[in-house]
């Protein structure tokens, strides 16, 4: 099986910066688009950021400028660079990876348990 485990999370002021990282682990063959989505209380699960393999990046309109995705494909690790910080980031984030297990395999995604981002005004 696949997991994936957030890590960087926590309460920041408003302008300041947090870095979450999330790196995959177990019988991985290989990974293709990874992403981070957040949720806000009373609120849908959303798109932030994605990149995929070949290291194209997708961005939601609110967080572009201000956050960046990034990989490390040797560690299976995905990052988000979070800057200047609103307090309607506050939420909790999701990394999600879209994982191959052997060559060949279908593909299949798999999310981590989420960790809380906790913007003050």
């Amino acid at each position: 099986q696949v997991q994936l485990v957030e890590s960087g999370g926590g309460l920041v002021q408003a302008g300041g910066s947090l870095r979450l990282s999330c790196a995959a682990s177990g019988s991985i063959f290989n990974i293709g688009t990874m992403g981070w989505h957040r949720q806000a209380p009373g609120k849908q699960r959303e798109l932030v950021a994605a990149i995929t393999s070949g290291e194209t990046t997708n961005y939601a309109d609110s967080v572009k400028g201000r956050f960046t995705i990034s990989r490390d494909n040797a560690k299976n690790t995905v990052y988000l660079q979070m800057n200047s910080l609103k307090p309607e980031d506050t939420a909790v984030y999701y990394c999600n990876a879209v994982v191959r297990l052997k060559f060949g395999g279908p593909w299949s995604a798999y999310w981590g348990q989420g960790t809380q981002v906790t913007v003050s005004s």
